[in-house]
């Protein structure tokens, strides 16, 4: 049986709601109410405070009805877990491809994406990285409006699935969607103290925060424990804002490696954040947050800014190889430089001889470069397919931990729009009039910017898998191939060690080469050939572009807009 209990610190009576039937809890103390009897696997129940409407419970394990429906108690004990040979992975060495399970196959479900973890195996990638799974309003999103954060978004067949990879889920703590936030209701849950980009902050650091906080880890470690995850990528913590102490990350990274302790497999925390603190990912006992990993932006920037030439907004600062050179070795561009984009110095350096780079989780494209676009165009449509295999090569033996973007290592047509499908109708409207207003600022025709609320916009972000076989794009799909495999078998070109990566560039001529141990990544951004030094006598070229590479002694000569891995 299941406990009903609830954290109401300011209400004068709570109730149960639940059969046909209204039972009153009793305080229990300390602001929680509970109720004696028990709730059975797939009872629904939802609380009445002071005679209000009945709520959903904030930590509902499961929301049959949607975010304003009754909870459904859930007993986890009652799946059969498959995993109990499961050591976990690590993320150094590891390969990450990113997901949204609602655009990643025709059925977009948990089960239809389980049939394609053979296949990501298969590429080479170990851990794969869902988008937020937490319940929000409407059966389409990205997840990032989340409102029931502890339950599995029912449309995607709810909690009861297996994986095989090792499985990082997007968590949002920072905000709650605008549709479904019923937490104001129970507590002081969120304060005025501070504001995010979305509203009010979450309450760590005010009066009652002690249970917000506890919510907010609970929350974290059950999707780990509970739910038998391997990691959490944290949204946007900048905007945890926390006056503490002991910041809210800290307390969260302790509590989660005490779990791993418990489990006995590795658990990893990956945090985005814009920042450039390489304190978040500084271990607990040095002064940082514990933090394991962070997401780093940098880049991608200088390798879109490269490939594609924009060089708006945030890609300002972008766009030389003197600015890929520095990122390649010390992970951020903007450690306490100045930013034109934000018009001051921003970021602090990174230890290079302490920090590991597997530590930095760096990529091509993902679902914020692609979908804030207004039309949701993929890279694919901004560079040619030699310059794309360029950015590949030189994400894929950087010392970081790459990540990829559904399809990307096909190269798909497909767009990646921002889509909602919020039920009010004044809701819906208000997204889709700030979207293409948005847009229209920065020049875009209004009649070009996809309506997110039009189920033929979310339609149009579903992956075609059949582009596999097709050309160009099984050729993409080969190259992305041989270098994660090239990248799993030679442990020089997924050294983590960012003081043993050194450059050579030419900005006139637009070549790069890339030292990583004995190897040398010889990049061609010119259209014409051009003879690139290694530094040392080539002894074969072990990955090559179409066009090819040959070695003559300490050079190699590399075709325009072409890229060879040579071994000395």
């Amino acid at each position: 049986m299941i406990t009903p209990r609830v954290w109401a610190p300011h209400a004068r009576s709570v109730a149960l709601v639940a059969a046909g039937a209204e039972r009153p809890l009793r305080d229990a103390g300390g602001g929680w109410w509970e109720h004696a009897a028990g709730l059975a696997h797939g009872d629904r129940y939802a609380f009445r405070v002071d005679g209000g409407p009945p709520l959903p419970d904030p930590r509902a394990v499961r929301l049959p009805e949607g975010v304003h429906g009754p909870a459904e108690a859930y007993d986890h004990g009652r799946f059969a877990w498959t995993d109990d040979g499961w050591t976990g992975r690590p993320l150094a060495g590891g390969v990450i491809h990113e997901v949204h399970v609602g655009t990643f196959t025709p059925a977009g479900t948990l089960d239809a994406a389980a049939e394609r973890l053979a296949y990501l195996a298969e590429l080479g990638i170990t851990h794969v990285e869902l988008m937020p799974l937490a319940s929000f309003d409407g059966p389409r999103g990205w997840g990032y409006d989340g409102a029931g954060i502890w339950a599995v978004h029912e449309p995607y067949g709810g909690p009861d699935h297996a994986a095989g990879l090792a499985v990082v889920l997007d968590v949002v703590h920072n905000h709650l969607g605008p549709s479904g936030n019923h937490l104001g209701a129970f507590g002081p849950y969120f304060t005025g103290r501070h504001h995010t980009p979305w509203g009010l902050a979450l309450n760590l650091d005010d009066r009652g925060s002690d249970e917000v906080r506890a919510w907010m880890i609970g929350n974290a470690v059950s999707w780990l424990r509970d739910f038998h995850l391997d990691g959490l990528r944290l949204d946007a913590v900048q905007t945890l804002v926390d006056d503490r102490a002991v910041h809210v990350l800290e307390e969260l990274s302790a509590e989660v490696d005490a779990l791993a302790a418990s489990l006995g497999r590795p658990l990893t925390l990956i945090a985005e954040t814009d920042r450039n603190d390489p304190r978040t990912v500084t271990p607990r006992g040095a002064g940082g947050l514990g933090i394991h990993a962070q997401w780093d932006d940098d880049l991608h920037h200088a390798l879109h800014a490269l490939l594609t030439g924009e060089r708006q907004a945030y890609y300002v600062d972008f766009g030389t190889l003197d600015v890929l050179a520095h990122v390649l070795g010390h992970a951020f561009l903007h450690d306490g430089r100045w930013s034109g984009f934000r018009g001051r110095s921003h970021g602090r350096p990174v230890d290079r001889e302490r920090t590991e780079g597997w530590r930095f989780v760096v990529s091509l494209q993902t679902h914020d470069q692609v979908g804030n676009r207004a039309t949701g165009d993929r890279l694919t449509a901004l560079a040619e397919p030699a310059l794309l295999r360029i950015g590949a090569a030189l994400l894929l033996t950087s010392p970081f931990t790459p990540m990829l973007f559904m399809g990307e290592e096909w190269g798909a047509s497909t767009p990646w729009c921002y889509f909602t499908s919020f039920p009010d109708r004044e809701l819906g409207a208000a997204v889709t009039e700030g979207r293409r207003r948005e847009f229209a600022e920065h020049g875009w025709p209004l009649e070009d910017v996809p309506d997110p609320q039009d189920p033929a916009t979310f339609a149009a972000s579903r992956l075609d898998w059949d582009e596999r076989g097709r050309t160009p794009h099984a050729e993409t799909l080969d190259w992305y191939r041989r270098l994660i495999a090239l990248r799993r078998d030679e442990p020089d070109l997924r050294d983590p060690r960012l003081d043993r990566v050194h450059s050579e560039w030419d900005e006139d001529a637009r070549w790069i080469v890339v030292h990583r141990g004995r190897f040398r990544v010889a990049v061609n951004l010119g259209a014409a050939g051009a003879s690139l030094p290694l530094g040392a006598t080539g002894t074969g070229i072990r990955l090559a572009t179409p066009d090819g590479a040959v070695l003559d002694g300490d050079r190699v000569r590399v075709p325009g807009r072409g890229c060879a891995i040579v071994a000395t």
